[in-house]
């Protein structure tokens, strides 16, 4: 499946969340996925948690993630001793 394929299963609804970013048009925010995955969660813990996710709808929260981290720049300031 092709990264835009599976970026179009993020949507944002300004009703839901703030307008955060969510998966198709559900109450579970990007956020909270990245956050259950980073604290060592399995792909298989989060799809019995939420037996309407879909591996696809994961797969699209590490793609969103990638592509922000990947538009961010760090700018280091020079500290002389």
């Amino acid at each position: 499946m092709s990264e835009q394929t599976l970026l179009n299963r993020i949507t944002v609804n300004p009703k839901i969340f703030g307008g955060k970013p969510i998966i198709r048009g559900r109450r579970l925010a990007v956020e909270h996925v990245l956050g259950m995955l980073a604290a060592g969660d399995t792909y298989e813990t989060l799809l019995e948690s939420y037996p309407w996710l879909e591996q696809e709808d994961i797969q699209a929260c590490l793609v969103y993630a990638r592509r922000l981290v990947g538009h961010e720049r760090v700018e280091f300031l020079s500290v002389e001793s």
